[in-house]
């Protein structure tokens, strides 16, 4: 017998029959002996109404007052579920985040999990219960209701699988696995048969929309067994392992992430002293931004340009935190871009060969696509283009790096 947590996304409880889908899921993996512990999300779509009604109150709703909106629609789904394997005969019970008590830091919309205390589920399991627990919140020490962030169902999914030393995590989403690219994009794209847990985490930070961030720290730093399925198809899905397989066949580049959601500021003419670099980014940090990638250029007359790239949705209050910083500075001028997108070949198989990035710069300049920032890490290389330019730059890499599919095997 194992305990398995499953995690539904939007899309795979988008409407009542596919909820109850979901329930003969479970209860087939129930009747197989195994201990169910199920998170899902809101139902598609829900998340977007909830917040739409927020701003027709207030362009920027109250963070606070928000996190307590959107939460309701897990909690719908959680109910939903639960009644529909009740119906089925098979005892359940729906938690929300603050029932089960996950604990988590203050950050309202983009929340932290601190702690998890288990013990009410685990009592339930014992019982021979299915528990459907609310993804995506939790509840600060003061009792606040508060939200992980877009995705943050994920995250609740493999905190708990860590928590309750699951045996496995199972995340069932709209696609069968984790793709050396989206195939929306590259018809050629090819399902992964496993990847680590360093590249699933490159990938997720560059862009790929399959699991966030945090889910995948979490499985990794927690050795949670993690297995990404498609939510109504039968089939292996992808496996994120710890171990790096030492095979003549691994290839260099596992996968192709990229973001439309990117957007750059440049702040010219500062002063180039000591400690620019924290005056400039200290501000934008404590407003809460966070900043990826970074470019600095020092011109002759000692002072410098200083570029990096937030979130689309930070774009509008970096913008304002930065002008502020430019005054006080005495600097040129600030400027921005918001029609920019970022592109990242990822590979732990880059650790053994050289001569990547300047492939990857070679494919780039055939398609005449200019390059305006570049970030390297051991696994990965990213680049800053054009957005216009970003589905030509993505085809043209995945060809470079021989990752399409054979002819008749391509992604549906």
């Amino acid at each position: 017998m194992a305990l398995i947590v499953q995690k539904f996304g939007g899309t795979s409880v988008g409407t009542v029959e596919r909820i109850e889908q979901v329930a003969e899921k479970v209860k087939k993996f129930r009747d197989g002996g195994d201990d169910i512990v199920v998170v899902v999300s809101a139902m598609s779509g829900e998340t977007n109404r909830l917040i739409d009604l927020a701003k027709q109150i207030s362009d920027q709703p109250v963070a606070r007052e928000l996190d307590v909106m959107v939460s309701t629609g897990e909690q719908v789904t959680i109910a939903l579920l639960a009644m529909a394997l009740i119906k089925r005969g098979v005892p359940a019970v729906s938690y929300t985040g603050n029932q089960v008590r996950i604990l988590t830091d203050s950050a309202h919309t983009k929340a932290r999990i601190l702690q998890i205390d288990g013990q009410r589920i685990q009592r339930d399991i014992k019982a021979g219960r299915v528990v459907v627990v609310a993804g995506f919140q939790g509840v600060d020490e003061k009792g606040n209701i508060t939200t992980l962030g877009r995705g943050g169902s994920d995250t609740t999914g493999v905190a708990l699988a860590a928590a309750l030393k699951a045996d496995e995590c199972q995340i069932y989403t709209d696609v069968d696995g984790v793709y050396t690219t989206d195939p929306r994009v590259v018809a050629k794209a090819q399902r992964l048969d496993k990847i680590t847990f360093e590249e699933m985490l490159e990938m997720a930070s560059l862009g790929s929309k399959v699991l966030q961030i945090r889910a995948v720290e979490f499985a990794g730093k927690y050795s949670v067994p993690l297995r990404v399925l498609h939510s109504f198809q039968e089939g292996p899905g992808t496996l994120i392992t710890l171990d790096e397989e030492e095979s003549m066949e691994q290839p260099i580049i596992s996968g192709i992430a990229f973001n439309r959601d990117e957007a750059k500021l440049t702040i010219r003419g500062v002063p180039d002293t000591p400690g620019v670099a924290f005056k400039i980014l200290g501000p934008i940090s404590a407003a809460n931004v966070e900043v990826d990638m970074i470019v600095q250029n020092v011109a002759h007359d000692n002072t410098t340009d200083f570029t990096f790239t937030v979130h689309r949705n930070d774009y509008n209050n970096a913008l304002q935190v930065l002008q502020g910083i430019a005054s006080e500075m005495g600097a040129r001028e600030v400027i921005g871009d918001t029609d920019i997108a970022k592109v990242s070949i990822v590979g732990v198989g880059m650790r053994s060969h050289a001569g990547v990035a300047s492939r990857m710069f070679e494919a780039l300049a055939k398609e005449n696509i200019n390059i305006q920032m570049i970030s390297t890490s051991e696994i990965k290389v990213s680049v800053v283009i054009e957005e216009k330019y970003l589905e030509l730059a993505v085809r043209a890499l995945h060809t470079a790096f021989e990752l399409d599919a054979p002819a008749g095997n391509t992604a549906e």
